[in-house]
This record gives C-alpha cells, structure tokens and sequence, in this order.
C-alpha cells in the first residue's frame, strides 16, 4: 500500500488524470470524457 508524502504538491485541473509513473515522476493524462458535467 502507498502512502502520501506531500500533500497539494500540484495543482490539478478538471478533466486530468494525476498518477505516478515507474521513475517517481507524477504524470498528467486528458481523460477521455473528465472535466464535463452530463446534461439531461
């Protein structure tokens, strides 16, 4: 299990994926349909 280090170390954006890749570094990746609210 992991455990956090730094909290608000960056600072997210609607519609983004936030993760950590295999060197440590944190990534940023568009999601496919984030950001957005459903009309109806």
């Amino acid at each position: 299990m992991g455990k956090v280090i730094v909290k608000n170390a960056i600072k997210r954006q609607k519609g983004y994926l936030y993760y950590v890749d295999g060197k440590g570094n944190v990534c940023e990746a568009k999601m496919a349909r984030g950001g957005k609210k459903k009309r109806r």
